[in-house]
């Protein structure tokens, strides 16, 4: 007997750290609602853009004072639209659906119409991915595999029977009975292998009650809708459903265009239902779970697009900023963001600033993940004016409460959290909250609650608070504007001295001072204004470069009162201002007074970072209304400069730090300025204690009107003790690198390190190297700046790239969930590209135009679909083409892109945009380089490695690329793109894209992003390829006279049109003056066999086909194929003459044993399907027979041959047989849905019933009715 020791708990129940769950306490919120209990968000809707909120998810049913928690549920990403404008009328009381289930209406149902809408549900398609996985799965485990397996059982058992029965297989018969069996059980194995699940496949039907529209998803796939919920829209009764017990995804519905179109809205991830509980869940059974503001609403939007695995799209956030309108929402929070080129442009957020200034939309965003280098703020949140970009912070509590850190840490900004300033010079980061939680999540993970960090987390809790302070003013009847709340929370906010202001914003949310804040300066002169602040056309100054700093900078600065729209115009007249301009460092020289009335007022300021030490520095010069200072700033004009250090090791080019000394969360930065030349560091870095670290190294250079990730290195990593680790990555000179190193936030204990950077460079004279096939021998510089290289000089290619041209443009107004205020019609452009994939590999479509560009982009959005022959859906992607990578068949396929904006002439303008398909090569090759002209043209004496002194270049010669190692089927006008590197050595050779995300993803330390060291673009821009010299020589024709020429001439053309007319003119007319003639009795079987009554027709097309087998001679094919070596003059024609008849002759045996396997069918047909007595009706011997002849010509799997060899296999139900024969010209053409159907007939017939439902599933989802829509 095992004895377990007592143990003690250290803890009482009320002292467990519930409030670190979901935390309140940092905010002042828990005590805001304790002093103020009806304060707690009631009369506020927030907005939740996110990737949807699960209705059903715990503690978002109700609000505190019984109210519904979520008032509306909408997709407006377009990802669960069904098209539902096929209407059909109802016959006893049932329909056909799309899938071909036949649905029963149920009689309780009211339609005065009896007209119905129907469609078709792929349920994969919005199932997250996490879901699908699980779901695909137990489905295999469930429907597939007990199936199979006796299946597979019963086969072998077959098989086992058979050769005991047959121990020596002689027979024709006999053998053709084993090669079954053995296709049977070869088929069970290839189908297990190719086994993918098309999940549920669901009937959809919408109808009008004669009050609203009523949807039913027969989630039964049996077509009982009696067993299936009826819904109407959210908004209206707030019911959803569930599609099953066993994915527990919930569902809403929403219908639009007179119900010609449905939108089924489920949740993309569980990012959004996190990010809702954490600003307004309710537990009124257990408060500690409490959201922010639990007697808040939710207007939950759904943004994040499941076709693109919740990325975001510039159409969603079009249409949600237009619902948001509609719902006049109070408060928006956006978890996501990206990268930006151009701060505060673009037009998604120009319409977010519109709802901000006119509608009086608080909008709160989180301000990103990408720290913690300086100048990584996302966009919209730490961009875009009119936004409260939060940052995350984590508290002591929470560290305790949701990570169990075994030792007391302080609180700190995480290490992720992005930091300002961003390029145009604002502080990026407004306000800071905490950016952790143990929250809801969406019933379909089968968990109650979940710990997710981010300033996707930080942005809800502080929007939650916002939505406290909103509830308490209009308790009270106080009015407030975006501008005067954002102004109180900024001058109560709490500032902590630990945190830098890049990281930190204004200071921690708090909520008390805030609404205090707000309530005393109700009627403040300002608080109808947004005051505009421009330096030298950006928000700030931000010098960052050593070339800003010799002298002194004067920039001008214009302030402009910009007025919420419902202000009284006397409110204007009356405006005037007696502004105090302030700030605390000597290095800035600002005017002290601004008189402010309704105007732009100008003024300049200076400053001087001359003497400033190395590192960064920071200041605000801040406006104060001299009558109440107390009110705090009205307007901020951030300064930033950051002070460089240069390399003053000009022989080794290197700079080393000083020992630093580490604790949990902190950062050390070092500003270095790049050596002019310079094109890639080295970064050593050394533990320095017997201490086990986890580090991030981020390094930054930022360029104009470029995104931060263009020229980021971040790297994760665990710094085993005393040991010493090395990265590379690219720089470029005389600019400021920011190298910030962070212990990671989450690990105890200190530590000392010590780094150096060695720079580089190789430098090539172009950075992006394009090179014609028909440019002749392309010469490049390599010059070594620095010091002495090693140059070992190598271009890799591993793509080839198609342009394509629109096949198909069209412009149109969109419906009316796209329509801005005012009535402001959004158009869509949709282009269509068709191309053909020859073989199967990865594709990325990259429309160059676009790409790269979201929030910043003059567009609303890009998004494309592709879809193969049969308009099934294959994949989707958006403005950035490196996360959609596509592996596609042999085959057709067809791109249709969307672009949209308000105004058609900006349409019009790129109706004709190229769009690339990068296509991975199936093997990668190198271009070979020589050191001169004369050795790549011999193709001797390639380029090796050499030593490159400082100061020298060197020439490197490239010839083009020889026919035969170019890719097959490489044409005109494609691009073969890879990289160029000059630099001998392994070092950092993998490269990795920063790519768009939610917020919060990535918050772990997981990115390794940057660009490759020592690595430059290629592109090898093909021309025409080679005339191959034919090598058919003239034909006997010139031995015919002119008057002969045409006349064979005329004879052909006329044999070529049998088949296209009405009955045997032509052919009479030919057969007297041709009577041997082969072509022609081949064409007149031919016509037979296509006509519209061949059924009719058989025994005709019988003896069309002995007239083609007769006047062939047989003997001289035979004669002709036992010649081993054919020495003749004249043998290549020879050769071509036998090669057409023995084809004629496989044809008409095919098509004669066709003909006569259709009468036999016929026969079997007409005395129930049973084959004829004992095997021997003479039908049949003919089949056989005429299957052997084959066998003499052909292969009976060959293409030519396997129709008929088909139809042997199906009069001798050969199901194994044909099972093999239908997959292998599936293989090769994609299959037809009459073949996916031979295959589901042939299952039954077998009683293979899991392959019979997996085939029935799959013709939905392979053969859909139209393109799905955007």
């Amino acid at each position: 007997m095992v004895l377990v020791p007592k143990m003690a708990c250290v803890l009482e129940e009320d002292e467990y750290p519930f409030h670190g769950l979901l935390p309140k306490k940092e905010t002042g919120a828990h005590l805001f609602i304790s002093k103020y209990p009806h304060y707690d968000g009631r009369g506020v809707v927030i907005a939740i853009l996110d990737t949807g909120v699960d209705p059903g998810a715990p503690g978002l049913q109700v609000t505190t004072n019984g109210k519904p928690k979520i008032i509306d549920i909408i997709d407006t990403t377009g990802s669960g639209d069904i098209v539902t404008s096929t209407v059909v009328e109802a016959k006893e009381n049932t329909i056909n659906g799309l899938t071909g289930r036949k649905l029963t209406i149920p009689v309780s149902w009211k339609n005065p119409t009896g007209n119905y809408h129907i469609g078709v549900l792929n349920a994969y398609k919005l199932y997250p991915k996490g879901l699908k996985e699980r779901i695909q799965k137990e489905r295999r485990q469930k429907m597939w595999e007990p199936g199979h397996r006796q299946a597979m059982t019963d086969v072998l058992r077959r098989q086992d029977i058979f050769d005991t029965a047959h121990p020596t297989v002689t027979k024709q018969e006999e053998k053709l009975e084993k090669d079954d069996l053995t296709c049977l059980h070869d088929h069970l194995i290839s189908s297990d292998k190719r086994f993918s699940d098309p999940g549920p496949v669901f009937d959809c039907v919408v109808f009008h009650d004669g009050s609203t529209w009523q949807v039913c998803v027969d989630t039964s796939e049996v077509g009982n809708l009696a067993e299936s919920t009826l819904l109407s829209s959210f908004k209206e009764n707030h019911k959803f459903s569930t599609f099953s017990d066993a994915d527990m995804l919930n569902y809403s519905v929403n219908v639009y265009d007179d119900g010609n179109l449905l939108s089924i809205v489920t949740n993309a991830c569980s990012h959004g239902t996190h990010v809702a509980s954490i600003a307004a869940a309710n537990f009124p059974d257990e408060p500690y779970k409490n959201g922010l503001a639990p007697g808040a609403q939710i207007l939950a939007i759904k943004i994040g697009d499941s076709r693109l695995g919740s990325m975001e799209t510039g159409s969603a956030l079009v249409r949600a900023m237009i619902e948001v309108i509609r719902a006049k929402a109070d408060l928006v929070n956006f978890s996501y963001g990206e990268a930006s080129h151009i701060p505060n442009s673009g037009r998604v957020c120009d319409i977010i600033n519109e709802a901000v200034d006119k509608h009086n939309i608080i909008f709160v965003s989180s301000a990103g993940n990408n720290g913690p280098a300086l100048s990584t703020v996302g966009c919209p949140g730490g961009t875009t004016n009119n936004i409260i970009g939060v940052g995350a912070y984590v508290s002591s509590e929470m560290m305790t409460a949701e990570y169990s850190i075994w030792k007391k840490l302080p609180g700190m900004q995480y290490t992720w959290s992005s930091r300002g300033p961003t390029t145009d010079g604002a502080l990026g980061v407004s306000l800071t909250a905490p950016g952790g939680a143990i929250t809801s999540v969406p019933n379909w993970t089968l968990r109650g609650s979940q710990l997710m960090n981010g300033t996707s987390m930080s942005s809800p809790n502080a929007c939650g608070s916002i939505a406290l302070i909103l509830s308490g003013l209009k308790a009270n009847g106080a009015s407030y504007t975006t501008f005067s709340i954002r102004r109180s929370l900024e001058n109560t906010a709490l500032k902590i001295d630990t945190i830098e202001v890049f990281a930190l914003g204004q200071g921690m949310i708090q909520v008390d001072k805030a609404f205090e804040h707000a309530v005393t300066n109700v009627d403040a002169p300002e608080r109808n204004i947004r005051f505009n602040v421009t330096v030298n056309g950006g928000r700030g100054i931000y010098l960052r470069d050593a070339l800003q700093q010799k002298q002194p900078s004067r920039f001008q600065v214009s302030i402009e009162p910009i007025f919420s729209d419902s202000t009284d115009p006397r409110e204007k007249i009356l405006l005037q201002l007696h502004l105090c301009l302030a700030t605390n460092v000597s290095w800035v020289s600002t005017p002290t007074v601004l008189e402010l009335m309704n105007t732009i007022r100008s003024f300049s300021i200076i400053v001087d970072p001359r003497g400033l030490p190395n590192g960064y520095h920071f200041t605000e010069i801040q406006a104060f209304d001299v009558t109440d200072p107390a009110r705090g700033a009205l307007f901020r004009i951030p300064v930033t400069v950051l002070v460089p250090v240069s390399v003053t090791d000009t022989i080794n080019y290197q700079w080393t730090s000083d020992v630093l000394s580490f604790q949990a969360g902190q950062i050390h930065r070092r500003f270095i300025t790049v050596p002019k030349g310079a094109t890639w560091a080295e970064l050593c870095l050394s533990s320095l204690d017997n201490v086990q670290a986890r580090f991030v190294v981020h390094a930054v250079q930022l360029q104009k009107k470029s995104a931060y990730r263009v020229n980021e290195f971040y790297k994760f990593f665990n710094l085993m003790e005393n040991a010493e680790v090395s990265y590379a990555f690219s720089v470029f000179g005389e600019s400021t690198l920011e190298v910030a190193l962070a212990k990671w936030w989450a690990n105890p204990g200190d530590v000392r390190v010590k780094y150096t950077l060695n720079f580089h460079s190789l430098e090539p004279s172009e950075k992006s190297i394009t090179m014609h096939a028909a440019g002749g021998v392309m010469r490049l510089n390599v010059q070594s700046n620095l010091k002495q290289e090693e140059l070992s000089p190598t271009i890799s290619i591993k793509n080839c790239v198609q342009p394509l041209r629109p096949s198909d443009a069209k412009i149109k107004p969109l419906g009316s969930r796209d329509v801005l205020t005012e009535g402001r019609q959004i158009y869509e452009l949709l282009l269509t590209y068709n191309f053909h994939q020859s073989k199967t590999s990865e594709i990325t479509p990259n429309c160059p135009l676009l790409s790269d560009l979201l929030y910043e982009s003059e567009y609303e959005s890009q998004l494309w679909m592709l879809f193969d022959s049969n308009k099934q859906y294959i994949g989707a992607g958006d403005a950035y083409p490196q996360q959609y990578t596509l592996k596609l068949e042999k085959g057709d396929y067809t791109l249709r892109f969307q672009v949209r904006h308000e105004k058609k002439e900006m349409l019009e303008k790129i109706k004709d945009m190229v769009m690339l398909i990068d296509q991975k090569l199936s093997t990668s090759f190198t271009i070979d380089m020589f050191p001169s002209v004369l050795s790549a043209l011999n193709g001797k004496n390639k380029f090796n490695t050499m030593n490159l002194m400082a100061g020298n270049s060197v020439p490197i010669f490239i010839p083009p690329i020889p026919d035969d190692r170019l890719p097959k089927g490489a044409t005109l006008g494609q691009i073969l793109t890879g990289t160029m590197t000059l630099a001998k050595g392994d070092l950092g050779k993998k490269v990795k894209w920063n790519k768009g995300t939610q917020a919060d993803q990535g918050s772990e330390g997981k990115r390794n992003v940057g660009l490759k060291p020592d690595s430059y673009p290629f592109m090898y821009v093909l021309t025409q390829t080679p005339h191959k010299a034919s090598n058919t020589k003239a034909d006997k024709s010139k031995d015919k006279n002119k008057e002969e020429e045409f006349a064979d001439a005329i004879r052909d053309l006329k044999i070529a049109w049998m088949s296209k007319l009405e009955g045997n003119a032509i052919f009479e007319d030919l057969v007297g003056q041709y009577s041997d003639h082969i072509p022609l009795f081949v064409a007149k079987m031919h016509s037979l066999e296509v006509d519209k009554d061949r059924t009719k027709m058989l025994d005709e097309i019988v003896i069309a086909a002995d007239k083609v087998i007769s006047v062939i001679n047989q003997s001289e094919l035979v004669a002709y194929y036992a010649i081993k070596h054919d020495t003749r003059a004249d043998a290549h024609l020879i050769k071509l003459d036998m090669e057409k008849k023995k084809g004629y002759l496989i044809s008409a045996l095919c098509t004669k044993g066709c003909a006569i396997a259709d009468m036999e069918l016929n026969d079997q047909k007409m005395s129930d399907g049973v084959t004829s007595s004992t095997k021997n009706s003479e039908k049949l011997k003919a089949v056989d027979e005429i299957f052997n002849d084959v066998q003499k010509w052909a292969d009976t799997e060959e293409k030519k041959v396997i129709g008929f060899t088909l139809k042997h296999a199906i009069v001798h139900n050969y199901y194994g047989r044909q099972l093999k024969l239908l997959a292998k010209s599936h293989d090769e053409s994609r299959g037809t849905k009459d073949q996916d159907k031979r295959f589901i007939e042939i299952y039954k017939q077998l009683g293979w019933h899991h392959l019979q439902t997996y085939m029935e599933n799959l013709l939905s989802v392979k053969y859909p009715h139209d393109y799905i829509p955007f």
